[in-house]
């Protein structure tokens, strides 16, 4: 394994390490707030059960120490407990029950604490009782320290946890990976060899032919296996570039309409073989953004794709669609077999039916896997459906080069 391996392997476990963490925290936060709001009810319910206990008092001697209680008479004479704090009593809730009876309940702040207070009518009295809620705060204060506490600790061991068993799940897969890295570069490394090598020969060749008398056909012919060999040398670079997501193609303007009409015509020999016509249809602004290489191998695929299928004709459209690129191909093939938009771009798919009439090979059902790929990569779509006259359509739409 690489150092650049290494650090994917590294970079891939910290991700998975932190995402495991941020699982934990949120667990925690979830488990956190359903304690805390479960021990602040029953301590809400605890105080005022306390209240509802004390419903005989009516005298500050008679109340309990962790009460304070305050007595108006008839006559305006009034009892309290002793050190109440400023605040309390509560002169509005005594008012009100002197005035309109009944009984009053709410929480006061008195002295920076919090005290649940009821005001009632009893034995001719308005009495009002007082009961501190500051020890329940103090829990709940408690609770909640313990709370963060615990869960900083289970978040710093979630995460070197799950760094741990991160590395030790990921290097099979980064190990797999690098495998197919190296057999990638290698073969890529053995067949550039004899592509540069049938290259320079065929200029040998097409030098000697052109200082020659030769047929105009036998130069030309010449200069399509120049093109083809340079065409596939490209191919194969753009194709370790797809394999390995660490390289990225510079991307160019490209005027696809005229790469379109390139490839259309590169393949006009295999096209009269099978007695199928090639109409290209090219519009005037159909520039976009991204790897020639990579578009010239999309275009490739969806023409011998048609090629395989069609009966005599296909047809090569490609123009500007507000701020898109549309290059439509189609075919007066069988179509494509029912339910193709779920499975016509997988690889090793058959979306068509082969013609039985007149075979031309085996299909691995890769060609349209790799023009999705190259689609993906330049940030566009691409669709695949009948139409209605019989023959397939395939529509790739990329992003306008603005």
């Amino acid at each position: 394994m690489t150092s650049a391996d290494e650090r994917e392997l590294r970079t891939a476990s910290r991700r998975l390490a932190l995402q495991f963490a941020l699982i934990i925290v949120g667990l925690f936060v979830a488990l956190g707030v359903v304690v805390f709001s479960v021990v602040a009810a029953g301590q809400a319910e605890a105080a005022r059960k306390v209240l509802a206990d004390a419903s005989m008092v009516d005298s500050p001697h008679d109340a309990p120490r962790n009460l304070l209680v305050t007595a108006v008479g008839p006559d305006g004479s009034r009892e309290s407990s002793p050190d109440l704090p400023e605040g309390l009593p509560d002169e509005q809730a005594l008012a009100q029950v002197e005035q309109n009876g009944g009984s009053v309940s709410g929480e006061v702040e008195a002295d920076g604490r919090r005290y649940l207070v009821e005001t009632d009518v009893r034995n001719g009295r308005v009495v009002q009782i007082a009961y501190g809620l500051g020890e329940q705060q103090e829990e709940l204060a408690r609770l909640l320290v313990a709370l963060v506490a615990s869960g900083v600790i289970a978040t710093v061991a979630a995460a070197l946890v799950g760094l741990f068993l991160a590395r030790r799940s990921i290097r099979p897969l980064a190990d797999a990976l690098s495998l197919q890295r190296r057999f990638v570069a290698d073969a890529g490394h053995e067949l550039r060899t004899p592509l540069t090598l049938l290259s320079t020969r065929a200029q040998l060749l097409r030098r000697h032919v052109v200082s020659t008398d030769a047929d105009e056909e036998v130069r030309t012919g010449l200069d399509e296996i120049v093109d083809d060999s340079r065409a596939l040398t490209e191919i194969v670079q753009d194709l370790l570039t797809a394999a390995d997501p660490r390289q990225t193609a510079e991307a160019v303007e490209v005027d696809l309409a005229e790469l379109a009409g390139a490839v259309a015509r590169a393949a006009e020999g295999r096209a009269e073989e099978r007695d199928v016509t090639i109409d290209v249809s090219p519009e005037p602004g159909s520039l976009v953004t991204g790897a020639p290489v990579s578009l010239r191998r999309m275009i490739v695929a969806l023409i011998d794709n048609a090629l395989d299928h069609a009966r005599s004709h296909i047809s090569v459209t490609v123009g500007p669609h507000r701020d898109s690129v549309l290059l439509t191909v189609q075919d007066d093939g069988p179509g494509f077999s029912e339910g193709v938009e779920d499975r016509a771009f997988d690889r090793f798919a058959s979306a068509r039916d082969a013609q039985t009439a007149e075979p031309h090979g085996r299909h691995y059902g890769l060609g349209l896997a790799l023009v999705a790929e190259v689609v993906s990569r330049h940030h566009g779509t691409v669709d695949a459906s009948n139409r209605p006259e019989g023959g397939a359509v395939v529509t790739v739409r990329l992003p306008k080069r603005q």
